[in-house]
């Protein structure tokens, strides 16, 4: 390595972890082998009676299997009540490189299953409850990794890895909040597998190239979703006691230029103070904050651990001012008022930005200038010598910390993509990224793309004000996306989030089912989507059947009256016990 204020020759070992394998099934065990050749005879043998794991070696390898397939990653074992399961990856996609290695996603994954014998009728229902949540698993959107580097890390960071650390396996070297299969990778980890161990993420990763006067640059875009909160839109809000946020993300840009490489980070996570908004079928549920004595002591530990990671912090509040918002956005502010080494921020987004005015962000950027300036981004020159380094970061938030959110970010994004550029004499002290319209027209592609995919994983869809980015104003075709995507929000958010919440919770270790014991002996699963169609379905049909009557004879007038007040009746059924009719969590509270 060599060294200037500090080392940062970027790459890890290559090839340390097995990128091609081979699943070898029989009827007693599934084995699993490298075929990667720098890494030969690695195989771990795991049982399909018990779970039970060996690492393998010589002839154990060489048995003649019943099936033989071709998989590409270990995402780790999880152990339930009737057994274990094994997720591997079963195909994959390279996205792109960082710093000259691959980087993939996962495609696709599945289960393997060992399973034992059930011993009650309750267990195997209770199993089948599980096996629901795996499915949801499998099709987790968003996971990337790396054979050869720990995409945990921001760049900064990475750089000052000392030589001890850099010898480790990648799991040794990855940050724990940011890897998504942490849990998974216990049994892994006990037996010393590490050539199987690979850490992965949740999150975004994009890149693009392009030419700026002549020269071949790129752009990538890499976010990390945190794993201590980890939740779906309605059912994760807000902080637990231990100051941990609901969808706090990393994202950091970078920009290779030159030989010179910049980092850029930002933060976004739930306003961290405690509170919910529970579905209720309603459009918007009303949010509810939770008075606790603890409140102070949770905001205090969630920017202590910021500050500590980071350096200086700026908080961009983009809620409301009025409404339920704003009552969340003043308990945050006052809050803020008590931590004198915090700078906090509120704007308006709804007001400021209406109609497409995304100019006006920069009153925002007019505000926070000097702080962001300061802030700076990390640079390394082309042998690894760090010329700078960021001293802080913003932590911007919304109500779900997505659509005003990643419009903030990505302008904030901007305006340090254009600093980087003159730093090195790419720019003039005059030039900007908006007067090349290719690179611009990109970058905002990119980010447009980053923020749908973040939406995706804590929503379950695309994210709205995607034109904002794309455009930098909202077109028709907009208009309509956005009120599909909202429909689309409300009925997963009402009907299906609290399953995939379950899920969350049990592949992220919140819910152990062999600790905490069967959880369904007072709670038989049950669909409530069909029963409030039918109710909504047959209230408006009433209605409008009394409608049709009310233009009828006098005679008629009675019934008209009676079908109308069933009518109303139903519909204040539904909305006064919408909570009830709403899919919810099962394994764990939110808090």
């Amino acid at each position: 390595m060599k060294g200037g204020e500090g080392s940062g020759e970027v790459g890890l070992q290559q090839g340390f972890c097995c990128r091609e394998l081979e699943l070898r099934e029989f009827p007693d065990k599934y084995v699993i082998r490298s075929l990667d050749p720098s890494l030969p005879d690695q195989a771990f043998a795991v049982s399909r009676s018990d779970g039970g794991i060996k690492s393998l070696t010589g002839d154990a390898i060489s048995e003649s299997p019943s099936k033989v397939s071709q998989i590409f990653g270990v995402v780790g074992i999880l152990r339930l009540i009737s057994g274990t399961y094994i997720l591997v990856i079963t195909s994959r996609e390279e996205i792109g490189t960082y710093f000259d290695s691959p980087i993939y996603s996962a495609k696709s994954m599945r289960f393997l299953s060992c399973h034992k014998a059930w011993r009650t009728s309750q267990e195997k229902r209770d199993e089948g409850y599980f096996m629901s949540l795996l499915r949801i698993v499998e099709s987790t959107p968003g996971l990337y990794y790396s054979y050869e580097l720990d995409l945990t890390l921001n760049l900064q960071r990475s750089c000052k890895l000392d030589e001890v650390r850099l010898s480790k396996p990648l799991w040794k070297q990855a940050d724990p909040r940011y890897i998504w299969n942490k849990t998974l990778l216990e049994d892994l980890i006990e037996h010393k597998l590490d050539a199987f161990i690979i850490p992965i993420i949740q999150g975004s990763f994009r890149t693009i190239d392009f030419t700026l006067k002549h020269l071949p640059a790129k752009i990538s875009l890499i976010s990390r979703r945190c794993n201590r909160r980890l939740g779906t839109r309605m059912w994760r809000r807000g902080a637990n006691l231990e100051g941990d946020t609901a969808n706090f993300i990393e994202t950091e840009q970078l920009l290779e230029l030159e030989g010179f490489k910049f980092s850029f980070l930002q933060v976004r996570g739930s306003i961290p103070l405690l509170w919910e908004q529970i579905v209720d079928l309603s459009y918007k549920p009303r949010l509810r904050i939770i008075g606790h004595g603890e409140t102070a002591k949770v905001v205090e530990r969630h920017f202590n651990d910021l500050i500590q990671r980071y350096g200086n912090i700026v908080v961009l509040d983009l809620t409301d001012e009025h409404g339920d918002e704003g009552q969340l956005s003043c308990a945050y502010a006052a809050e803020m008022e008590k931590l004198s080494h915090v700078r906090y921020v509120s704007f308006d987004f709804h007001c400021h930005c209406a109609k497409g005015r995304l100019d006006n962000l920069k009153i925002l950027y007019d505000e926070i200038s000097e702080d962001f300036q300061k802030q700076g981004y990390f640079l390394i020159n082309s042998e690894g010598v760090i010329l700078q380094e960021q001293r802080g970061v913003t932590r911007a938030n919304c109500i779900d910390c997505l659509d005003r959110t990643n419009v903030t970010q990505c302008y904030l994004a901007r305006k340090s993509l254009n600093s980087q550029l003159q730093k090195i004499g790419a720019f003039s002290s005059t030039d900007c990224i908006s007067l090349y319209v290719d690179i611009d027209e990109a970058f905002k592609m990119l980010w447009a793309e980053h923020g749908d995919e973040i939406s995706l994983e804590y929503t379950g869809t695309h994210a709205l004000k995607g034109d904002l980015v794309r455009y930098g104003k909202q077109t028709m075709s907009g208009w309509i996306k956005d009120g599909i995507t909202a429909l689309s929000r409300y009925y997963l958010n009402n009907f299906q989030d609290g399953l995939r919440q379950d899920a969350l919770d049990l592949i992220s270790g919140r819910y152990d089912a062999n600790r905490t014991g069967p959880p369904f002996q007072l709670k038989d699963s049950f669909s409530y989507v069909p029963v409030a169609s039918a109710l909504i379905i047959g209230g408006l049909t009433v209605t409008s059947f009394s409608l049709n009557q009310a233009g009828r004879p006098p005679q008629n007038f009675l019934s008209s009256v009676l079908l109308a007040g069933l009518a109303a009746g139903v519909m204040a059924a539904v909305k006064a016990n919408g909570r009830q009719f709403c899919s919810r969590p099962r394994l764990c509270g939110p808090f």
